[in-house]
């Protein structure tokens, strides 16, 4: 086995079984991609198992914190096992599920999404690409299902000095699938969308804001950066008189139409613009349109706390022409899914743009991701998406 020696001093992250091991903390020792090697601090004592990444800033990934486990087959299939067990516990009102979370279920780089009888997996690191064929294997066994999609396509693998990589890896059939979600059905294509597919992660938070749609009696309703309009099924299902939807992906756009129609909704209810937000944002200003209620779901625009700055001010902007826009007693649903925007900062964001914009309101709710994107106690990062329910006064 192969050992990695840490700097004096840099193991107390993973004292407190945090799994990564940055490129900095490593003082000697080294691997193949993804291969197992024994972490020591700097005094030699073991720290964790973890598969290494010659290539990446964070050097290696702990698999485990336990001297006697043994990083074979088994203990995948385990980590397998236990992941698939949380979800039937969590219970999602859904056949969309994410079943496994990297770090957050122990296998650190590798997701793993459920559509109805198909899965789709990313294999992120260098330590899961490695493992590949087994977690394939383990997956099917642990779920009893036969087809399973390889999404290995996002910036991520780069990062790891890894190709892109899509297609079947198991089993085959449509790409196009259709699940259900609190008594809605959304289509998605697992080869060409966003991510898997989906933003299961939001789930919760669809069904929030049909509720708070319903309870205000929203009228007229704002969903920007509405990609297969989640939100905007959401908002006519708590209903909407008329739902305006805006995205600057033609595809995804129509998409989301055919989503409404899906859900037997109105089509003259639901207007879809293809189009930049912010420029938007500030017709709809000029014009002197305003909204009962208005969601704002943007992409990543902070990847890493590098990148703080510039998102923040992105963030703002936006933040400050919807509240602008929000009328008196509206409510607006603000997110930010960017992993270098902290809680505190999001909310301090947000409150800068209702100092700018001259509008105050309550802060009613935070939202998160889905319960089956769960961030455990050891790994904080795992707590990416941010919602703030804003009630303007």
């Amino acid at each position: 086995m192969k050992v990695i020696r840490l700097h004096p001093g840099r193991e107390r992250s993973l004292l407190r079984r945090h799994p990564w091991i940055f490129d900095s903390a490593v003082a000697r020792g080294g691997a193949d991609p993804g291969e197992t090697v024994r972490v020591e601090g700097g005094d030699g004592q073991f720290l964790a198992w973890a598969a290494y990444s010659p290539a990446s800033k964070i050097r290696a990934r702990a698999w485990s914190f336990v001297e006697t486990e043994r990083i074979e087959p088994a203990f995948f299939r385990n980590r397998l096992v236990q992941a698939v067990a949380l979800r039937q516990r969590l219970n999602p009102s859904s056949d969309g599920v994410r079943l496994v979370h990297g770090e957050s279920d122990g296998l650190p780089g590798f997701v793993v999404d459920r559509y109805g009888d198909t899965l789709v997996a990313q294999f992120l690191s260098a330590g899961a690409e490695r493992w590949k064929k087994v977690l394939a294997d383990g997956l099917l066994e642990a779920t009893g299902l036969q087809k399973l999609y390889e999404r290995s396509d996002a910036h991520a693998r780069s990062l790891e000095g890894l190709p892109e990589t899509t297609g079947w890896l198991r089993g085959s059939g449509a790409t196009e699938l259709t699940i259900a979600e609190h008594g809605w059905r959304f289509g998605l294509d697992i080869a060409g969308g966003h991510k898997t597919g989906f933003y299961l992660d939001q789930r919760d938070s669809r069904a929030r804001f049909a509720e708070w749609v319903k309870r205000l009696g929203a009228q007229k309703v704002l969903n920007c950066y509405c990609y297969t309009g989640g939100f905007t099924v959401a908002a006519l299902a708590g209903g909407a008189g008329e739902v305006t939807s805006i995205d600057s992906s033609g595809p995804a756009l129509e998409r989301a139409r055919a989503n409404v129609a899906l859900n037997g909704f109105d089509a003259a209810r639901a207007e879809f613009l293809d189009a930049d937000v912010n420029a938007s944002l500030r017709k709809f200003g000029e014009a002197g349109r305003t909204f009962d209620a208005i969601v704002l779901d943007p992409p990543k625009l902070a990847p890493t706390a590098a990148h703080a700055e510039r998102a923040a001010r992105a963030y703002k902007d936006i933040n400050r022409l919807a509240l602008k826009l929000l009328a008196p007693g509206g409510v607006l649903f603000t997110f930010s899914c960017s992993g270098g925007i902290s809680a505190d900062l999001f909310h301090k964001i947000v409150a800068s743009a209702g100092t700018d914009s001259g509008v105050d309101g309550y802060i009613v709710e935070r939202l998160g991701a889905a319960a089956d994107h769960p961030m455990t106690l050891a790994f904080p990062e795992g707590e990416y998406l941010k919602g703030l329910v804003v009630l303007r006064k």
